[in-house]
């Protein structure tokens, strides 16, 4: 009872710690509509409260690794915990812009942490057997956490000033979080009071020699600086090297882009109405979920290198597909979030509206000036919203304000939207629908692979592959080379677009791909069912 009390606890903190960081990435695109209106936002102000959550984000990924090490994973999770309370508790009682970019500020610092500690404290607690599906649980909380979000935009979009409910609602498993890590040891690696129960066989965290080691590691245990991530110390350059090689692939692949393209072409192959919207994020979004339950099932079975080399196969396929067929079948794109002010922009807002919560637009249809402000209001977080919904393989729903920036303004300089809106045969795209279709399915088939492959794979490769005594530190540092790599991708995407055009790129990212597999299979070691002593020790003898 007792072990299968401590198994349960650590998937609990898992799950729940992927939750509210996919919750907190999702909730913003339903909640900046209604922000939009309440405080008369601009197009700056959206993209300043949109972009906070980065801003707190790359500070925790800076200062969270010496938070972690020094006072512990445990103690970092609950610290985050309460530093989440803190920033949604901020947002729920905002009256003043200020405080809305200071709460959004400290939510992304907590849940940057939290993401953090929770993968390298539950791959410390639990056996080497078990760790792959218990790390990449924290995957599938994200997916979950991203559905659950846009469930709940589509509930609070009528309703006034729901925004506050969105916001406020994350407390809840933040609580159940902190409660759960209450119950568990404080220190996994060491053991410390739990050592007899060990013993006795009542909690076989690890197995004999595991324990053994776990028991020494107090004294065994390695002293390392931050330049040690650098040198050649028991191979540390190697696991740098190895660290950074997945989290910017993961990002150079495309994945921040490729998503944002969802609604788009859910659209091209005759899904017309708002419904569609729906469909096409909780659609894909269930994908993920269940392609993230296969990683998780496989994780601990084919292994991280089989897993990681077979979904950039099938990505590197699926995005040279996409490039393939948009050279025939080109998508409508655009890039000024000012240039969706004219009057055919506002029509093919509400007639046309990509974003789940859009569908029960909380702006009275009457309000027609109002109306044409909140379009390209909500638009302008782009490809900053992006971010977060691809960050650490957040990239789990399509971005709908992208994707709803490009339709509203290719679309209103193409005039290929009248009021009335167009007969799908009108559109250019009408003609292409096998190719559609072929695109369609190849765009899913990314979205499976990622979350096989990329996804969960790179952050419990990350958790396994350094020492106890720089764990936190190169996690943190590797985490904020994901971040800043992703903003690169977002921002500098459509500026690419212009110089080598839309299927150049998406057959670039096929060639990333390529490298990516290549990268895998000569430098990634396999680590299914070994101890993280034993981690360790393989990649100090590996030259």
């Amino acid at each position: 009872g007792r072990a299968r009390l401590v198994l349960l606890l650590s998937a609990t903190v898992s799950l729940l710690g992927g939750l509210i960081f996919g919750y907190e990435l999702g909730i913003i695109s339903g909640a900046l509509l209604q922000l939009q209106t309440d405080f008369q936002l601009s197009c700056f102000e959206q993209e300043v409260v949109v972009s906070a959550i980065l801003i707190g984000a790359l500070l925790a990924s800076l200062a969270g690794g010496i938070l972690i090490d020094r006072h512990g994973r445990r103690r970092a999770i609950l610290v985050s915990n309460v530093v989440l309370l803190v920033g949604s508790l901020l947002l729920t009682l905002a009256r003043a812009f200020t405080v809305l970019v200071i709460g959004r500020v400290t939510v992304g610092f907590a849940i940057s942490v939290s993401s953090m500690a929770c993968c390298i404290y539950v791959s410390e607690m639990v056996a080497a057997h078990q760790r792959g599906l218990l790390v990449s649980l924290y995957e599938a909380g994200i997916t979950v956490g991203i559905l659950l979000s846009y469930a709940l935009n589509y509930v609070f979009a009528d309703v006034e000033e729901g925004w506050r409910y969105m916001f406020g609602l994350a407390i809840a498993p933040t609580a159940m979080q902190f409660l759960s890590i209450l119950f568990l040891p404080v220190n996994p690696v060491k053991f410390s009071s739990w050592d007899s129960d060990c013993q006795k066989g009542l909690i076989p965290l690890q197995d004999t020699e595991d324990r053994a080691a776990a028991k020494r590691e107090p004294y065994q245990e390695k002293h390392y600086s931050f330049l040690d991530l650098f040198r050649t110390r028991d191979n540390m350059r190697r696991r740098t090297l190895v660290g950074l090689g997945l989290v910017l692939f993961q990002q150079f692949t495309g994945q921040p882009n490729v998503l944002g393209y969802a609604s788009k072409i859910f659209h091209s192959v005759g899904f017309q109405s708002n419904s569609s919207a729906i469909l096409a994020s909780v659609g894909l979004g269930a994908i993920k979920v269940v392609a993230t339950l296969v990683a998780m099932a496989l994780a601990d079975k084919a292994g991280r290198r089989v897993l990681l080399m077979a979904g950039c196969v099938v990505m590197a396929i699926s995005v040279t597909t996409i490039g393939l067929t948009s050279r025939t079948a080109p998508l409508a794109m655009a890039r000024d979030c000012k240039a969706a002010t004219s009057p055919t922009a506002s029509h093919s807002l509400t007639q046309h509206s990509l974003a789940p919560q859009a569908a029960v637009s909380p702006v009275p249809p009457e309000s027609g000036a109002v109306k044409s402000q909140a379009g390209p209001g909500f638009a302008a977080t782009t490809s900053l919203t992006k971010v977060f919904a691809s960050t650490q393989s957040k990239e789990v729903v399509p971005n709908s304000s992208l994707t709803q920036k490009r339709d509203l303004v290719g679309q209103s300089k193409k005039g290929a939207l009248e009021s009335t809106g167009p007969p799908l045969s009108a559109a250019p795209w009408a003609q292409h629908t096998v190719l559609n279709w072929i695109t369609l399915l190849s765009m899913m088939a990314f979205v499976s692979a990622f979350s096989i492959g990329f996804g969960p794979m790179t952050w419990l490769v990350l958790s396994e592959i350094y020492p106890a005594g720089i764990r936190g530190r190169a996690f943190a540092f590797c985490n904020s080379f994901n971040w800043a790599a992703n903003l690169l991708i977002s921002l500098s995407f459509l500026d690419l677009i212009d110089a080598i055009g839309f299927s150049w790129m998406f057959l670039l990212y096929g060639l990333m791909g390529v490298m990516a597999v290549i990268f895998i299979y000569l430098f990634v070691p396999e680590t299914k069912g070994q101890s993280l002593e034993e981690i360790d020790q393989q990649f100090s003898r590996t030259r």
